[in-house]
């Protein structure tokens, strides 16, 4: 685990990895090939009860996702980073879970296939987070919107992002910062491309 400003981590693709930055930081993460979805997770250092919550985000902001220099709040209720830059298309989500095990038995795979939900909680585990559960991500570079003609269901679009697309966070608590390379890479043609691949973690000053 990363904890020095300046340091640079890659997430390789299939897997996940945690930084320390203090509050006031800036965090940069980085599509390394292009077309890669990024579960982002933020857990307090002082109280891993504390984690970034979409839905507290979502009622504080009145917004499906923040816009830029709006913070993600926290499970209680505090701003925990703040959405400073983006330079992709802009295509983020927090509606979904993180994949997990049971999601690619369903799709037919048979034994063992890397997932976000066991890859957050080897990262979490690692930066000393006993958490057995998995908090819901922010979805980075995914591209489900909700659909706007009344049917009330989320469309599954292409992840639109091209080697070197970035966003920027400012940490607002002294936080771990978790990223998983979305291990989906088959069954949602498009959503992901065919191989999960890399993605970069810089903290800033």
């Amino acid at each position: 685990m990363t904890e020095a400003t300046g340091s640079t981590v890659i997430v390789e693709g299939y897997s996940g990895a945690a930084v320390s930055a203090d509050a006031g930081r800036r965090i940069r993460i980085t599509d390394v090939e292009g077309m890669q979805i990024g579960d982002m997770f933020a857990i307090a250092r002082d109280d891993h009860h504390e984690f970034l919550c979409p839905s507290k985000t979502r009622a504080v902001t009145w917004k499906l996702f923040p816009e830029l220099g709006e913070a993600f709040y926290s499970t209680r209720r505090r701003p925990i980073l703040t959405y400073l830059e983006d330079r992709s298309p802009g295509a983020h989500d927090m509606f979904f879970s993180p994949c997990d095990l049971q999601l690619f038995t369903d799709l037919g795979v048979e034994g063992y296939h890397p997932n976000c939900h066991d890859n957050y909680l080897a990262a979490a585990a690692a930066a000393g987070i006993g958490h057995r559960f998995v908090p819901d991500p922010v979805n980075l570079f995914q591209n489900t919107p909700a659909a706007r003609d009344g049917s009330n269901a989320i469309l599954m679009r292409d992840t639109p992002t091209k080697a070197g697309d970035s966003v920027t966070f400012r940490a607002e608590l002294d936080i771990f910062l978790i990223l998983t390379a979305c291990s989906v890479d088959q069954g949602f043609e498009g959503i992901a491309g065919t191989a999960s691949t890399p993605l970069r973690i810089e903290v800033l000053a």
